[in-house]
């Protein structure tokens, strides 16, 4: 059995936590002190000419909006972890900046800030929070316009064609930048659905393909030693000879389905894929196993007749994986249902597919039709042939089961082989 496929790995955490804490020092440094530089320049050529003659007060006024910049700026430092938090005091700052008589042209800076940092509350945070988050941004950036504007030019010039286009545009570009949080949270959302289905579907697969597993290496073994322990209750006073050898038939096949359980336990406890192959304990691992699943077959009272046709080569690990539980599965029902006496194994080794069927004489008695489609089994019921069907389908072949016109039963398979042949 292949050891496990692994599970669908975590997603890589963001940039910014994988770079060094020096690296997003200096970055988080940045977003504080270019917003800062551009209000101090915006703040200082905005303001209107003063009549101080010393250059002291130019020197202390100039300290003091560098000073008022960097506080003004300071919030950005908690935009990555609150941004909900940065945005509100970011807005106050506006607010309070217009009431105190500083013009928009001042404070522009703030605007594209507020307005990305609106985006990351809407990537970040819930629906309702991100578009709470732009309409409180819009707002407070259209009132700081139209506030300047009326102390210039009162409605006259809030209402100036121009500005109206002015007005606009900042709207428009607080809902782009709404629009572009909520897409980020939406494919985020959705990448994770998909990590979320993708793992479900594997741990899926997984149990479905070590339900197969366990039931193909169980019930033969199980049904050979149920075949032989009532053969053996039979004889045990008339013949003792036949008893023994049905003994000795049980102890073979329960020795041997112990010896599968147990190193399929060991792959399924593994942790890392090893490099120790453990073929040569895992019973009927291929069709160079065939001649000893017939042995263990016949000693259960049914005679099996083996062909072969065309040239024999080595498979695809999957392919020849899969034939032999084909093979045995369909044996094992023989030996459990069909109560015949001779069963037909014909291997045909194409250029292009291999193809098995197993024919039994024995009357129609196998419980599964594999026309109807595959509904979800209800306890007590069989999965031999829903195993065989789901083994072929994961190669791309093609399975048929049923009963024969003339009596007895008939499995087929055909798997298609690979262009190259190497394991």
């Amino acid at each position: 059995m292949p050891v496990p496929a692994s599970m669908p790995s975590a997603p890589d955490p963001p940039l910014m936590q994988r770079l060094p804490r020096a690296a997003r020092a200096a970055v988080t440094g940045c977003m504080v002190a270019v917003p800062a530089l551009l209000l101090y320049a915006a703040i200082a050529g905005g303001a209107e000419p003063s009549h101080a003659p010393a250059a002291e007060g130019a020197a202390l006024a100039a300290v003091a909006v560098a000073v008022a910049a960097v506080v003004m700026a300071a919030p950005l430092a908690w935009a990555r972890s609150r941004p909900s938090a940065a945005l509100g005091l970011l807005l106050a700052e506006a607010a309070a900046s217009t009431a105190a008589g500083l013009r928009a042209e001042q404070v522009w800076p703030l605007f594209p800030v507020t307005g990305l940092l609106a985006a990351a509350v809407a990537a970040a945070r819930t629906p309702r929070a991100g578009l709470v988050a732009a309409l409180a941004t819009g707002a407070v950036q259209e009132t700081v316009l139209q506030v300047d504007l009326f102390r210039d030019g009162g409605w006259g010039r809030v209402l100036a064609p121009g500005f109206i286009g002015l007005t606009a545009c900042l709207a428009l570009l607080v809902m782009l930048a709404w629009l572009s949080g909520t897409y980020v949270r939406q494919r985020r959302a959705y990448g994770e659905a998909l990590r979320s289905h993708a793992a479900t579907r594997a741990v899926t697969a997984e149990r479905l393909r070590i339900a197969r597993e366990i039931h193909d290496l169980v019930a033969h073994g199980i049904g050979v030693i149920a075949i032989q322990a009532g053969a053996g209750k039979r004889v045990i006073d008339s013949e003792p000879e036949r008893a023994r050898g049905a003994l000795t038939a049980i102890e073979t096949t329960s020795r041997e389905t112990l010896r599968g359980l147990r190193t399929m336990l060991v792959i399924l406890r593994r942790t890392e894929p090893e490099s120790a192959s453990v073929a040569e304990a895992e019973p009927f691992l291929g069709l160079a196993a065939l001649d000893r699943l017939v042995t263990t077959t016949a000693d259960a009272g049914v005679h099996v007749e083996v062909r072969h046709c065309g040239a024999r080569r080595e498979l695809a690990e999957a392919v020849d994986r899969s034939a032999i539980r084909i093979i045995q599965e369909s044996l094992t029902n023989v030996v459990r249902h069909a109560n015949a006496g001779h069963c037909r194994v014909t291997v045909d080794w194409g250029l292009d597919e291999l193809s098995v069927e197993i024919v039994d004489d024995g009357p129609d008695t196998h419980t599964q039709d594999t026309k109807a489609p595959l509904p979800e089994a209800e306890p007590g019921t069989g999965y031999g042939i829903r195993g065989m069907q789901e083994r072929v389908a994961l190669l791309a072949g093609d399975f048929t089961a049923g009963p024969r016109p003339e009596g007895g039963f008939r499995v087929a398979a055909r798997f298609p082989l690979p262009t190259t042949g190497a394991r």
